[in-house]
């Protein structure tokens, strides 16, 4: 018998009924974005939460539809894991929250936070709880965002790129060979003050002048270098593919971080791996940070076009900057 492994099971996903297109921003900041918005990160329309929705919403029902796709009930949920930059509050936990909501009764909680890479580093620390203590059976895994709660409406960098979204799976323990291959996690801190939301934490609390700022919302406040992806992203993939021995083509399916497409092509270019082998959803969703990743795995799911026997790759970037990366065999 294999040692007991990590394995997932089910996916389930939730986005908000609002669309936004692109003419909104054409009206909003009075000149045509659409078309460069279209043309360079092929982001035609998102999702924004309306006004009294929030990110335990999304969350909710992300994972209510996880837990049915798998076929368990609340109760047999182990551990809530939730990835999330845009939390319900400062403090507690949104985990707590949905841990009353959904009556996972027999459930551990709690939050992390590695920004857009979210999800793939809550991923990694559901697998290590499979794989050391039997007590854990079923994980449930969210990657959570409601980044329109935190734009400035004037800023044309950020407010046409971020969206809301809320992705989950559910992780269980297997015998069989399959399931967690390898991971990896990766920060470069000296980029912690080039990109976030820096007001309202201990280092600068929320004040009139703060709100004046902008600084309780998202903001670049350097140029992050965009050769930055594509080459952190391939060279992971490749440490990953020589652990464990295979090649780079021998993986089926890439669930990267959607907020720029030509990152994700021009990673697979490095590769030398066919474009039709990456999820991507930012059409429709534009980008939904630490859920974008789950949420692009659960339409795969969801199609068919994810099958036993197959190999996944997903790979995350966010604020940090961190950077994280797991294969998994279905």
């Amino acid at each position: 018998m294999s040692k007991r492994n990590a394995v997932i099971i089910s996916s389930g996903s939730y986005a908000p009924e609002r669309v936004v297109p692109n003419s909104y921003f054409n009206e909003l900041l009075g000149e045509d974005v659409d078309t460069w918005l279209k043309e360079f990160v092929q982001i035609y329309e998102r999702r924004w939460c309306s006004e009294g929705e929030t990110t335990a919403d999304l969350v909710e029902q992300a994972c209510i539809r996880a837990i049915d796709n798998a076929g368990l009930k609340p109760k047999d949920i182990d551990l809530l894991v939730i990835a999330t930059d845009t939390p319900e509050y400062i403090s507690p936990s949104t985990a707590s929250v949905i841990q009353d909501r959904l009556k996972l009764i027999n459930a551990g909680t709690f939050d992390i936070n590695t920004a857009c890479a979210g999800f793939v580093t809550a991923l990694d620390v559901a697998t290590k709880y499979i794989q050391a203590d039997e007590n854990y059976n079923n994980i449930l895994v969210v990657g959570a965002y409601t980044m329109s709660k935190y734009l400035n409406l004037e800023d044309k960098k950020t407010v046409t790129l971020f969206a809301d979204g809320a992705g989950a799976v559910v992780v269980g323990a297997t015998h069989e060979h399959k399931g967690a291959l390898q991971s990896k996690l990766v920060t470069k801190g000296e980029y912690n003050s080039w990109m976030g939301i820096y007001g309202g934490g201990s280092y600068m609390p929320m004040t009139s002048e703060v709100i004046a700022n902008h600084d309780h919302q998202l903001k670049f406040v350097q140029k992050i270098p965009g050769n930055i992806n594509p080459e952190m992203w391939s060279v992971m993939i490749t440490e990953l593919c020589e652990r464990q021995k295979i090649s780079v083509h021998d993986i089926d399916h890439f669930f990267m971080t959607q907020i720029n497409i030509n990152s994700i092509f021009q990673t697979l270019d490095i590769l030398g791996v066919d474009k039709s082998k990456a999820a991507t959803i930012m059409h429709y969703y534009g980008y939904t940070g630490s859920a974008c990743i789950p949420m692009a795995f659960d339409q795969w799911m969801q199609k068919g076009l994810v099958k036993p026997g197959q190999i996944v790759c997903f790979i995350g970037s966010g604020g940090g900057l961190a950077f994280a990366a797991s294969l998994f065999k279905m």
